[in-house]
């Protein structure tokens, strides 16, 4: 089903064009209310970044319909339609990957510093290692949760889970036909049911995508403070807290060449 719809439309009446087969029908339906046309963060009035100088700054394509929709594109790469729609599905997923893994390269470390939990090697660039070791990878420390030794079959079962998750979302099957790529939603994808509110689900689009670039920049970090200190970021954070005037990313800058 393909709708002619915008965030800005509220109580109008939308067309949908619905797609039975060889018959195609023409539906009028009533828009739910409208999702905060002057918010924060949709519409004409919505945060910048620029602030109240943005105005001749934004580019005409950037309208504030879309999450995360700042009004910065220097560089042009959103004015083409069909690239800012691809674009726009990259940076989300993106997002979340990297909103898992910040946690998953925290973790570890965090609590077998903690907790005092053994991991073998909890940081995150080393821990992965652990698999080609003869005693194998114990998930989270524990050998009766998962213990992994071969890395041919962590790589076989990561395929087909992903694939089939990736397939369903892009193509449809068992979970619904149809589905929007970046938010499929339904019982499968939204258990919990957080966007049946529209409201509540725009806004749940922006703090997504905040927090997902946030981590995405965070996940740079993590990169920059290996190459750097060759520590995990938990450590980095101790060591930065016990002597906040020598270990800091200024101090590690001036002594550090490639």
């Amino acid at each position: 089903m393909a709708a002619i719809a915008s965030p800005f439309l509220a109580g109008t009446a939308l067309i949908s064009v619905v797609n039975n087969g060889s018959k195609t029908e023409m539906r009028r339906t009533k828009a739910s209310r409208q999702v905060a046309k002057d918010s924060l963060w949709y519409g004409p009035n919505r945060n910048r970044w620029l602030g109240p100088y943005s105005d001749g700054a934004t580019p005409s394509y950037l309208t504030g319909e879309f999450p995360g929709d700042y009004g910065w594109d220097t560089a042009g790469l959103s004015a083409d339609p069909e690239t800012f729609k691809a674009y726009r599905e990259l940076e989300v997923l993106h997002a979340r990957f990297a909103m898992l893994g910040t946690l998953g390269c925290l973790f570890p470390e965090l609590i077998a510093k903690t907790n005092g939990v053994e991991f073998g090697e909890a940081v995150w660039f080393k821990a992965g290692a652990q698999i080609f070791a003869d005693e194998g990878l114990d998930y989270l420390g524990n050998p009766a949760l998962v213990h992994a030794q071969s890395i041919l079959a962590i790589l076989g079962t990561q395929v087909v889970l992903m694939g089939l998750v990736e397939g369903f979302r892009v193509g449809g099957g068992p979970f619904g036909e149809g589905l929007d790529p970046i938010y499929p939603g339904g019982k499968y994808f939204d258990p919990l049911g957080l966007a049946d509110d529209p409201d509540t689900f725009a806004e749940l689009k922006v703090k997504e995508i905040k927090n997902g670039r946030l981590a995405m920049v965070s996940m740079f970090g993590y990169y920059i403070q290996a190459i750097a200190t060759g520590e995990g970021p938990v450590q980095n954070w101790f060591d930065h807290l016990d002597n906040p005037t020598v270990n800091n990313g200024f101090a590690f800058a001036t002594k550090f060449s490639p």
